[in-house]
């Protein structure tokens, strides 16, 4: 089976949508791995609902501070100028429609941009978390995964199976093997991997892909 981008690669591309000045909130997954590709020089302020803003890149073994998390409780660094502050202020940041973008991981996306990502299938958790509020809050809201499960079933449905953490809210999604908008007109293919085909893509995704009068491949 034709392998798509690596996670790392995922992460590469979605940081070509950063400007600076922008405000990102990273969930656990795929998306916690920006902090180690932000350009250099990029003026981007890392929050995570842990309590910081300022985050930097995943730490290393020896600059581990158990005070330092992630949303993914990853240890992390700071950069200069970084806060703190406690999930109050966190949450209403995120609330408050404070955050330019947010970046997440999900387990199922339908073609209306409906987000499913705190509920994994077939497993009980205890809670909602602070998903919905960061999907709810954010002014925008990318995913960020692998565009089947591990059974090599679709991800990008016409319906979530599963129970959603907020409607109508994803504008773009970033997987393994392609790039998709979500609009009003449905699913725009928009980019797609080496070597694959907008045919092969779409055997892998249950909803209907538009394709894109400028589809190109992934640019790294």
């Amino acid at each position: 089976m034709k392998k798509g981008l690596t996670r790392e690669l995922i992460t590469l591309r979605i940081t070509y949508e950063l400007r600076d000045g922008m405000y990102v909130n990273l969930g656990v997954g795929i998306p916690t791995l920006i902090q180690n590709f932000l350009p250099s020089g990029m003026d981007v302020m890392i929050h995570t609902e842990t309590g910081a803003l300022g985050c930097g890149r995943i730490a290393e073994p020896e600059e581990w501070d158990n005070d330092l998390i992630n949303a993914g409780a990853q240890p992390i660094t700071v950069i200069p100028g970084a806060s703190f502050f406690d999930q109050i202020y966190a949450f209403g940041m995120m609330r408050g429609g404070h955050l330019d973008l947010t970046i997440l991981g999900a387990y199922e996306v339908s073609e209306k941009g409906d987000l499913a990502n705190w509920a994994p299938p077939g497993r009980a958790v205890a809670g909602i978390g602070g998903a919905m509020d960061v999907a709810c809050g954010a002014k925008k809201v990318f995913v960020a995964m692998e565009h089947v499960d591990q059974k090599g079933n679709p991800r990008i449905l016409k319906e979530c199976t599963i129970p959603v953490t907020a409607e109508r809210v994803v504008s773009k999604i970033f997987t393994d093997l392609a790039v998709i908008e979500v609009t009003q007109r449905g699913l725009i293919l928009k980019e797609i991997a080496p070597d694959f085909t907008p045919d092969e893509v779409q055997k892998v995704t249950e909803a209907n892909l538009i394709i894109d009068s400028e589809l190109k491949m992934i640019e790294l």
